[in-house]
């Protein structure tokens, strides 16, 4: 439906991300990051799925089509496993993390970013809340 779904995803470096064009219409990938290098391909109507990795650490990286340009999404690239994607309601789990001291951040793409500190002690949950204003 000419939509990129999901619209928010997190990867690891160098983790390989498959993108797909499940549509009957030609689309093109265009990612714009910062950091990692910039391509741009085209992707036929139900064509062969495209594996990109990123080598680099990178916050948001937006993805547009430039043949239907309210076709958007981000990608957030991370050098750990702990990052979580909110669910609708807002909320997340970050699993498995060692006990220690964190800077947890918190990024929306109209918002911005939020940062917390937090001290994680062994075999305690720990709640981080954010808020948005907007």
């Amino acid at each position: 439906a000419c939509v990129y779904r999901p619209h928010v995803l997190g990867v690891q470096v160098n983790q390989t991300l498959e993108i797909h064009n499940s549509d009957d219409t030609n689309h093109n990938v265009h990612p714009l990051p910062r950091v990692n290098r910039e391509w741009n391909e085209s992707q036929p109507p139900k064509g062969e799925v495209k594996l990109k990795t990123f080598p680099k650490e990178e916050a948001s990286i937006l993805f547009k089509c430039n043949v239907h340009p309210w076709m958007r999404a981000w990608v957030a690239v991370v050098s750990h496993p702990f990052f979580a994607v909110t669910g609708d309601d807002g909320s997340f789990v970050l699993k498995d993390v060692p006990p220690g001291e964190y800077t947890i951040e918190a990024w929306h793409e109209k918002y911005g970013t939020q940062e917390l500190k937090l001290k994680l002690e062994p075999k305690q949950p720990l709640a981080a809340d954010f808020t948005f204003k907007g």
